[in-house]
């Protein structure tokens, strides 16, 4: 008797995608979850994400699955890394390859779907207890994502457009978890010609020096003859 299509005479590991997004709302750092709404871990928080199809590359699920879930579909994503610890899922073996995401918050609206009963942004400082080992991706990611504004202009992809100087003072305190002195980062890129100031109105001549937009090209330029703590 011929076997069937994809029966195998071994066990195979199952494999999933999860998504890891950090968005900043001006004041704090935020991670998106998702309310599990089946077992296991049914009512507890995790991470978006979930198995990968037969016919779909791991990055293709990534997105799949975190539109599926929060409606999120057009996030830009990175592989953070891939998590195969023997029991980390009680119901098998089960392999995830973690991706990551920075979003500019007003820019997407969540919505929960599939078989996620809610989804969220979390505060970083207040975050539930996690379902399966996303406490360890999520340390990953924080790692990551002080590499990515430290090194990769990150910043960029968590900031509106347009932004005060203490809102990006407050997102590099908040990333490095330092309280550096006032106006320290945002002084540092006014010197480096990384931030432009917005143009406005006469009427609005009083806040001119008040918000400021990236020059992306210039900080590419710095952190291209600055490898090593390129703010310090």
């Amino acid at each position: 008797m011929a076997k069937q299509k994809h029966c195998y005479d071994y066990p195979r590991p199952a494999v999933s995608a999860d998504c890891v997004l950090f968005g900043f709302d001006g004041r704090d750092l935020n991670i998106l979850l998702v309310e599990r709404g089946k077992e296991p871990f049914k009512g507890k928080w995790a991470f978006p994400g979930g198995f990968l199809d037969m016919d779909e590359t791991i990055t293709e699920c990534a997105h799949r699955e975190l539109g599926e879930e929060t409606g999120i579909d057009r996030a830009d994503l990175e592989q953070l890394d891939v998590f195969s610890d023997v029991d980390r899922d009680p119901r098998g073996r089960v392999i995830t390859v973690a991706y990551l995401g920075l979003l500019k918050m007003s820019e997407f609206k969540v919505v929960a779907g599939d078989d996620a009963a809610d989804a969220q942004w979390f505060k970083l400082t207040d975050i539930p207890p996690l379902a399966f080992d996303h406490d360890l991706i999520l340390k990953t990611a924080i790692s990551r994502l002080n590499d990515k504004v430290r090194f990769g202009g990150g910043a960029f992809e968590l900031l509106d457009e347009q932004f005060s100087p203490e809102v990006l003072d407050r997102l590099f305190d908040t990333v490095f978890e330092n309280q550096s002195p006032s106006g320290y980062y945002s002084g540092k890129m006014r010197e480096l010609g990384v931030l432009v100031p917005v143009e406005s109105s006469a009427e609005q001549s009083e806040t001119v020096d008040r918000y400021y937009s990236f020059n992306r090209d210039k900080y590419t330029e710095y952190l291209e003859k600055h490898v090593f703590m390129p703010l310090s």
